[in-house]
């Protein structure tokens, strides 16, 4: 039985509001041309375009003194004044529950999420989430994430797991997440797919956007952001196949969305396609297990990324979760996964 306690300003550190400090940004020549949104996202204290974008709708951010658009372009010796919010108090509950650690400092913690865990609470799921377990295991949460989500610097989808990355301090946040906008954290997965590709590997490189109907949902839009996801085969069977994955974009549902539009959707996956397998022709038995399957076969098996304050480069691997290895060994002649 899982209980939960509710944290005092005393066991958050980030429990009392900092005051925010206005700060201004000389452009430099290199600079200019830039769009300011995507300037102001680089600077000191902001995390992300999106970030910069909900400053400058808050008047928050203003260009020469006045509020811009985020598409304006600057130019050199353009000033750019800014004030980050200060980060408020957390008032999520400290649940016990499983938490694998794979790696913990005062900084960083490295976690193995498992399958049908959200990350952190939204709609549908208030309590018993990663950072409901974390805030109980560490207190020491970065606030940079907001009071829902404190120390989250990426997202795996609920029934995806994997390797994960918390930041516990504002600083290694800042630094994480300037390290994911830049592209060199390394992230691997592994995938259960249902198809037979030709070839032995490729890249899918399609922008990916919200879906019009099904607000669940990403789908393929020229309209839609910059997304790359390469893929290499590592096991397969008539109609199954084992691939790695690694993503130089982390789009929402990136690799659920780019196997669908390679016509290899995720075994599983319910929005995507991964119930296709109904159509083949393999034994009512066999289909009848996968049914029991209920999630997308999808693990994060590995993350690399430099130390947010030694520097030093960590690298962190997982295997699949044994729901995941059953599946394997139904569809694959050869469960084992190389290195």
């Amino acid at each position: 039985m899982s209980s939960s306690r509710s944290l005092s300003s005393e066991a958050l550190p980030h429990a009392e509001a900092q005051p925010a400090l206005p700060q201004r940004h000389v452009v430099a020549a290199a600079e200019a041309g830039a769009r300011v949104d995507k300037l102001l996202g680089e600077l000191p204290g902001i995390t992300s375009r999106e970030m910069a974008r909900r400053l400058i709708a808050e008047g928050a951010a203003t260009l020469n003194g006045e509020t811009p658009k985020p598409a304006d372009r600057v130019r050199a010796d353009d000033v750019i004044d800014y004030t980050v919010p200060p980060v408020r108090p957390s008032r999520l509950k400290a649940q016990e529950g499983p938490l694998e650690v794979l790696y913990e400092d005062r900084w960083v913690a490295v976690v193995n999420k498992p399958p049908d865990l959200p990350v952190h609470p939204g709609p549908g799921h208030r309590q018993h989430t990663l950072v409901n377990y974390l805030l109980w295991h560490c207190t020491d949460l970065s606030g940079i994430g907001g009071q829902m989500r404190p120390g989250i610097v990426h997202r795996l989808d609920k029934d995806t797991s994997g390797v994960l990355v918390v930041a516990k301090t504002d600083e290694a946040h800042i630094n994480l997440a300037r390290q994911f906008k830049a592209r060199t954290i390394e992230r691997s997965y592994l995938a259960v797919e249902v198809g037979a590709p030709e070839r032995d590997g490729g890249t899918v490189s399609e922008p990916i956007g919200r879906h019009r109907s099904n607000p669940m949902k990403r789908r393929i839009d020229p309209a839609g952001k910059h997304a790359v996801t390469h893929w290499r085969v590592l096991r397969r069977d008539t109609y199954f196949t084992l691939l790695r994955l690694r993503l130089e974009t982390g789009r929402t549902h990136q690799i659920r969305v780019h196997m669908w539009f390679a016509d290899m959707p995720v075994l599983g996956d319910p929005l995507y396609g991964g119930r296709r397998y109904r159509g083949l022709d393999i034994p009512l038995e066999l289909r009848a297990r996968l049914d029991r399957f209920r999630r997308q076969a999808l693990h994060a098996e590995r993350l690399g990324f430099h130390h947010p304050m030694t520097g030093e480069h960590m690298s962190f691997q997982a295997p699949p979760p044994e729901d995941m290895q059953r599946v394997m060994a139904l569809v694959l002649p050869d469960p084992t996964v190389p290195a």
